[in-house]
């Protein structure tokens, strides 16, 4: 799969609905696991989302084409980590 755009990615994973049950920022939910900041190889993405079986839907390429699944991977890509709790005072009284 080539590299695609963080920009671009954002907008495609909004518009095919993956916001629905992954968050805004594939931090995850009740229906969908967490996808962000570190998710799996473009490769790994690519043969999941193609082949999907049980709660998520197959999306093949007619539905969310290769250059989309890419910049998607950018976008959860370029997700900034969490910061540590250490770090947030009202979790360290």
């Amino acid at each position: 799969m080539a590299a695609g755009s963080a920009d671009k990615g954002r907008l495609a994973y909004v518009k095919h609905g993956c916001w629905q049950c992954h968050g805004f920022v594939g931090q995850g939910g009740v229906t969908g696991p967490k996808l962000a900041p570190n998710p799996m190889p473009p490769e790994a993405l690519s043969a999941f989302v193609r082949n999907a079986a049980g709660a998520m839907p197959p999306y093949q390429k007619a539905i969310l084409s290769d250059e989309d699944l890419a910049d998607i991977h950018a976008y959860l890509q370029s997700l900034p980590k969490a910061p540590d709790y250490k770090s947030i005072p009202l979790l360290n009284p």
